[in-house]
């Protein structure tokens, strides 16, 4: 599986931190996809104006689905240690993109690395607006 122009960005942005970014990609016009376990941030997010939101169960074993939609680049912004694992157990196979992991903690940085998160980003207030150019060369963002 190769990016494509097509390829949408996968946000699961459960703090602060990821819903700024994904009001920035919002409107910036870059095309995405949201990512949540729960109806409550589902409607939420639909409430901010997300058109395209994959809801996953992330108490079941093994790996549901996978999204209608063609995924690019991954960016997770961690709430907790378990439920990012989970994420990146879940969402890994849907690209060969890079998959990126914004964390408040210096801690997990190996094992988000060892489950298969690409790069792990520490920031304090979890502002990475620098990449918005990366993900825009990488996923060829701009031109959809």
């Amino acid at each position: 599986m190769k990016a494509m122009q097509s390829d949408l960005l996968l946000i699961a942005a459960p703090t602060k931190a990821g819903e700024e970014f994904m009001k920035q990609i919002r409107l910036a016009g870059f095309p995405y996809v949201a990512l949540t376990n729960n109806k409550m941030e589902k409607l939420k997010l639909e409430g901010q104006g997300v058109k395209k939101i994959i809801q996953v169960d992330t108490s079941l074993p093994g790996s549901p689905h996978i999204p209608d939609y063609p995924v690019g680049s991954i960016i997770l912004f961690e709430e907790s240690l378990t439920l990012c694992c989970r994420y990146i157990q879940i969402c890994r196979s849907w690209t060969l993109g890079p998959m990126y992991v914004i964390t408040q903690s210096v801690n997990p940085r190996l094992i988000y690395k060892g489950l298969g998160a690409d790069y792990v980003i520490y920031s304090k207030n979890g502002d990475v607006k620098f990449l918005l150019s990366s993900l825009l060369q990488t996923n060829k963002l701009g031109s959809v």
